[in-house]
């Protein structure tokens, strides 16, 4: 399957500076006085605090420019925990974030800063969903926001976004903010604070940069930065997720976080995500799985959804099922379309049994009773679903997502 090129594009570079490898913390004082910063308020979960030196580490390379630190941000980043944050980077005087973690801390702190700088109810502020079905509505967040820095402990693709989405008992679906203003300043893959993550944290992280990365891989037209991108993300995830289980040895993770940083970058050169329904449902249902979930990781949610998906889905997109499967080496040029839905979730099964995670839902010891709040949380998904196309299928989604189990 040949991929042509759209010489038609824009990309767009956002300013950051990138600091990897051994002792990179080293540079956190110069990048705070490059944004003028002397009160630096730090944000992320319990694990980091309490079962890792990393912020002490950090307090003491920080010194007087240690303003504060809060430490309960939950999986998922639960509205409370983003209140309570809020509160605190307020009433110590904060003058930028310090977001200390993966992707519910790194999302957290971006509320924070929305919080922090624009007025009014939350609900006005967040991703709007009108009850007709018409397309979801996202308010532009016009006040400036503090500075924000990125300290990874695991590789997350909401480590450089805009948007950032947070829970809340009662509510129905994601609520969801985006505001270019949060995207970080700069970000730190220093090789030890990487290293503090458990290899299951490792595991499942890198299984879900896979998956995206694979989904990716479904197009057969894009710019050229976006192209590179693609086909050099997901050859840096398949080899990065067989390479994780030394815990000494941090350069696997990084190049995770290599890759997400490039699949952020496929965005801006005028690419975008591949929006084949495999890869629109997977996300809504995984996302709302784990959401629902405590105890589920995006990694284990995708693997455990994908094959049955693809199975179902994958005739409507026969040309990203192709590029799919041909990626994962079970498909080439004069094979049969029909048959490339099947091979790449035959392949994928393969992979994701070898990893030890789950191919059904029903791996995952879940209640079939849950499809009705599954599903009424994925067609609320801005990311998967912007213009309510899911509302249409409601009852087929319903069936596809039985048959995940």
């Amino acid at each position: 399957m040949n991929t042509s090129y759209i010489y038609d594009f824009r990309a767009i570079s956002y300013a950051a500076r990138v600091y990897s490898g051994r002792d990179a913390l080293a540079s956190l004082p110069a990048e705070l006085r490059r944004h003028g910063a002397r009160r630096a308020y730090i944000v992320c979960g319990r694990s980091v605090s309490r079962k890792t030196g990393l912020t002490a580490r950090m307090r003491s390379i920080l010194g007087d420019s240690y303003a504060g630190l809060y430490d309960e941000m939950g999986k998922d980043t639960p509205m409370k925990d983003v209140l309570a944050a809020r509160d605190g980077a307020r009433a110590a005087g904060a003058d930028l974030l310090l977001a200390v973690g993966a992707g519910s801390v790194v999302q957290g702190a971006r509320i924070v800063a929305i919080l922090l700088a624009e007025k009014g109810p939350i609900e006005n502020l967040c991703t709007q969903y009108p009850e007709d079905g018409g397309p979801a509505i996202s308010p532009k967040l016009s006040a400036p926001k503090l500075p924000i820095i990125n300290v990874l402990t695991a590789a997350t693709t909401a480590q450089n976004h805009g948007g950032s989405p947070m829970i809340a008992d009662g509510v129905d679906h994601r609520i969801e903010f985006f505001d270019p203003k949060t995207r970080p300043v700069a970000l730190f893959w220093d090789a030890d604070a990487l290293l503090t993550a458990p290899a299951s944290m490792m595991r499942a992280s890198a299984a879900a940069i896979f998956w995206r990365a694979t989904m990716n891989m479904g197009y057969a037209r894009a710019t050229p930065l976006a192209d590179l991108s693609r086909r050099q993300v997901f050859e840096l995830t398949r080899n990065a997720l067989a390479r994780l289980e030394d815990a000494n040895d941090p350069a696997p993770r990084i190049e995770l976080c290599v890759a997400t940083y490039l699949m952020n970058r496929d965005v801006d050169d005028g690419g975008g995500r591949a929006r084949h329904w495999v890869s629109r449902v997977g996300y809504a249902f995984a996302t709302a799985l784990f959401n629902q979930y405590e105890q589920l990781s995006q990694g284990e949610t995708y693997a455990a959804l994908t094959p049955t998906l693809m199975r179902k889905l994958g005739s409507r997109d026969a040309d990203a099922m192709c590029g799919i499967a041909q990626a994962l080496g079970v498909w080439r040029d004069g094979d049969p379309v029909a048959a490339a839905p099947l091979r790449a979730a035959a392949e994928l099964e393969r992979i994701f049994t070898a990893q030890g995670l789950p191919t059904r839902l029903a791996q995952l010891d879940l209640p079939r009773s849950s499809t009705d709040i599954v599903l009424a949380h994925s067609l609320k998904n801005f990311n998967s679903d912007p213009k309510r196309e899911f509302v249409r299928e409601r009852e087929f989604l319903r069936e596809v997502l039985e048959a995940c189990w």
